[in-house]
C-alpha cells in the first residue's frame, strides 16, 4: 500500500486518544484486580459496535476478570492481524491522578502513571472505533490481556484456537518510537529454601546453624547483574528468621535467569543453583530448589512478515526502523513461542514501573498513527 493511503488520525481521534488515556489511567486496574479496567474497555467496544468474548483464563490466573478479545472482520480473503495490550500493571504505591504538564501526563502522587500498558489500549480503542465505523481492509483482532505483569499469565492462558491472525503486533516497550523487538529473553524463576536449626543467640549460637547466614554465603558467591550482552542474573527477594534473638533455622530466597540464548540461560539456571547448593553444604544446612521457566525467548528473521510491515508503518511516518534485543518479557514471547509471529512496539513512554513514569502527548499521538498503519500495511 503506498505510503499516502495509509491511514493517519484525525485531530479530533488524538483528542479523543488524550481523553482516553487519562480516563483509563485513572482506574486502578493492579494484576489479578483488572475488572474495572476490562468492563470500562468492553463498553467502549461494544458502543462501537463490536462483540466482545471472555474467555475463561480467571480460573488459571487468580484474576477477577478474563481475557478480552474483539474482532473487526476484513474483506472476504483477506488476511488477519492481532494487536495486543494488557490491562494490568504493577501493584500501585500511590492513587494514580493524572497530571498533564510541559507536554507530558505523570501521576501528580508518588506512584506509577499505568501508561504500561494503557498508553496502547487507548490507541487500540480508538482505531477500533474507526475500523468498525469505516471498514477494515484487513481483519483486526483485538486482544486485552489480563497479569501480563505476572510472568504473562493471562496471555498463556488464553485458547490458541480463539486467535486467527496470521501475524500480529504487541506495543509494549517503554523505549523510544521506532525500536523493534526482535528478540527477546528466556526467563527462568528460581526459589532457594534453607533450613538450619534454631538456637538461642545469646545463650547458645554454636547449637544453630543460621539458614540467613547459608542464603548470604550464597548470594555471595553468586554472578549477578548484567552477565554479558544478553543475559542477566539478579536476587529479587529474601525473607527469614523469627527475631534477632534466635539463631535463623528457615530462609527463602527468589531469583531469576534470563538470556536471549535459551541454552545459556538454562545452563545459568543450573549453574546458580550448583552455588547454592554448595554455599548451603558448606554452612551444614539444607536446602530445596525449583526453577521454572516462565517463558521463553525468541528470534525473528529479518523478514518476518510483522517485522517488514512494521518497519513500514514507521518508514510512512519518517521514523527509523531500529530492531532490537531486549532483556524483558511481553506478551508477544507467548505468542512467538505458539507460533504466531509477533512484533513487540515500542511505544515511546519512559520509566515504566517507576514512580516517575511519564509519557508525552506527541509520543501517544505517534503510537495512534503507528497503530492505523500497522493495520494499513498488513494490507
Amino acid at each position: 500500500m503506498p505510503a499516502a493511503l495509509v491511514p493517519r488520525a484525525s485531530s479530533g481521534e488524538r483528542e479523543r486518544l488524550l481523553e482516553l488515556f487519562v480516563e483509563l489511567c485513572e482506574i486502578e486496574s493492579p494484576s489479578q484486580h483488572e475488572r474495572a479496567m476490562a468492563d470500562a474497555v468492553a463498553r467502549r467496544l461494544r458502543a462501537a459496535g463490536l462483540e466482545v468474548e471472555e474467555d475463561g483464563s480467571r480460573t488459571e490466573t487468580g484474576s477477577d476478570c478474563g481475557n478480552l478479545l474483539a474482532r473487526v472482520p476484513g474483506p472476504e480473503g483477506a488476511r488477519t492481524i492481532l494487536l495486543c495490550a494488557h490491562l494490568d500493571t504493577v501493584p500501585l504505591d500511590a492513587p494514580i491522578e493524572v497530571a498533564r504538564e510541559g507536554g507530558y501526563f505523570h501521576n501528580r502522587n508518588e506512584g506509577i502513571l499505568g501508561a504500561d500498558n494503557k498508553a496502547a489500549v487507548a490507541a487500540f480503542l480508538i482505531v477500533a472505533e474507526r475500523l468498525a465505523a469505516e471498514g477494515a481492509s484487513v481483519g483486526v483482532e483485538l486482544l486485552f490481556t489480563t497479569c501480563e505483569e505476572r510472568a504473562l499469565a493471562g496471555a498463556q492462558a488464553l485458547e490458541r484456537d480463539l486467535l486467527h491472525a496470521e501475524y500480529g503486533f504487541v506495543l509494549d516497550h517503554a523505549s523510544p518510537a521506532g525500536e523493534l523487538v526482535v528478540a527477546a529473553p528466556t526467563y527462568n524463576r528460581l526459589e532457594a529454601s534453607f533450613r538450619g536449626q534454631a538456637a538461642h543467640a545469646g545463650i547458645r549460637p554454636e547449637d544453630g546453624r543460621s539458614a540467613i547466614a547459608a542464603a548470604t554465603a550464597a548470594i555471595g558467591a553468586l554472578k549477578l547483574g548484567r552477565l554479558d550482552a544478553e543475559t542477566t542474573a539478579n536476587v529479587g527477594r529474601i525473607e527469614g528468621g523469627t527475631a534477632a534473638n534466635v539463631v535463623a533455622e528457615r530462609c527463602r530466597v527468589e531469583l531469576e535467569a534470563r538470556s536471549v540464548d535459551h541454552d545459556r540461560a538454562t545452563a545459568l539456571a543450573s549453574e546458580m543453583i550448583d552455588t547454592i547448593t554448595e554455599a548451603a553444604s558448606d554452612a551444614d544446612c539444607d536446602v530445596e530448589t525449583t526453577v521454572d521457566e516462565l517463558f521463553r525467548g525468541y528470534r525473528l528473521p529479518r523478514s518476518s512478515p510483522p517485522l517488514v510491515v512494521a518497519s513500514a508503518a514507521l518508514e510512512d511516518l519518517g521514523i527509523e526502523p531500529r530492531p532490537i534485543a531486549t532483556g524483558g518479557g511481553s506478551d508477544a514471547s507467548v505468542f512467538n513461542r505458539l507460533g504466531l509471529p509477533c512484533v513487540n512496539v515500542a511505544n515511546a513512554t519512559e520509566r515504566n514501573h517507576e514512580p516517575g513514569e511519564r509519557v508525552s502527548t506527541k509520543a501517544l499521538a505517534t503510537m495512534l498513527d503507528v497503530t492505523f498503519g500497522l493495520v494499513g500495511r498488513s494490507a
